[in-house]
């Protein structure tokens, strides 16, 4: 019996172990993709893109294989909006980035890849807008809405998806619920649900980021909100760079133009910052 059950482990206890070691190299990738993001480094978050499909295999973790594959290509568009990246580039990115993100959608995270959707189809309407073609970018949109509601139903208090929808907000009409104030609301409640229900850590792998982007964008909107509340948005950046100290982005780029508008603003009227 002994030898039995030594010849069962060595058949089945093996592979996961061998399972495991690769599940936390799929980790440490993952990980490595997100500080990738904050650092603008859009080399790297395309090879660390082709890094993690091999482990699009394992059915035990393949939805968020490639919801982080996704994520990888998604924030790579976002950072080359900050870069004024070429236009076609950015396309690709967002295009291969749903691509991921639609099989995503098929697993536990489901409002996560929604939403991430949703943001893609905006960004590629937002280029197409620019580029004045009114029906492809009226169609990424259209596209784009009942994702984000779906999102949004399925889990309210999601962080992330809240993330996504205030920018959705911040350029919608009042007359469809957006406006500058309701982006700022939504960002609001995000945070709050981002503080009070922090990722427990047990799954690695479950996206769990938000509370600093959601303090980035709050910064953001205070800065270009009229009138702006430029005390607000120093305080939300400061704040966002505390969780993420080598943030490009925020400590090169938003930190500079709040604190040369709180500048200018006290040389024109020492008493009008707000």
């Amino acid at each position: 019996m002994h030898y039995f059950l030594a010849f069962v482990f060595l058949l089945w206890g093996a592979p996961q172990a061998s399972q495991r070691v690769d599940q936390n190299s799929a980790v440490a990738i993952v990980a490595r993709i997100q500080r990738a993001d904050y650092q603008g480094d859009r080399a790297a978050l395309q090879h660390l893109y082709d890094d993690l499909a091999p482990f699009a295999g394992d059915k035990t973790i393949e939805s968020r294989i490639h919801y982080w594959r996704g994520f990888a290509l998604w924030r790579r568009a976002l950072n080359g909006f900050n870069e004024s990246a070429d236009r076609t580039d950015l396309e690709r990115d967002l295009t291969l980035a749903l691509a991921e993100l639609e099989k995503a959608a098929n697993g536990p995270d489901r409002a996560d890849a929604l939403s991430a959707e949703a943001s893609c189809l905006q960004n590629l309407a937002f280029i197409h807008f620019v580029q004045k073609h009114v029906g492809p970018a009226r169609e990424f949109l259209e596209k784009s809405l009942p994702l984000l509601k779906a999102a949004e139903t399925a889990e309210p208090e999601n962080p992330r998806v809240l993330w996504v929808l205030g920018a959705s907000r911040w350029y919608a009409p009042p007359e469809r619920g957006g406006g500058q104030g309701a982006a700022i609301r939504t960002y609001e409640n995000g945070l709050r649900f981002a503080q009070q229900h922090k990722s427990s850590g047990d799954d690695p792998l479950k996206p769990s980021w938000g509370e600093p982007e959601l303090l980035m964008n709050l910064a953001y909107s205070y800065l270009h909100q009229t009138p702006p509340e430029l005390n607000a948005a120093e305080e939300s950046a400061e704040q966002a760079l505390k969780l993420v100290p080598y943030w490009h982005y925020l400590k090169d780029i938003l930190l500079p133009q709040i604190q040369e508008a709180k500048a200018k603003a006290t040389v024109k009227n020492p008493n009008a910052v707000r």
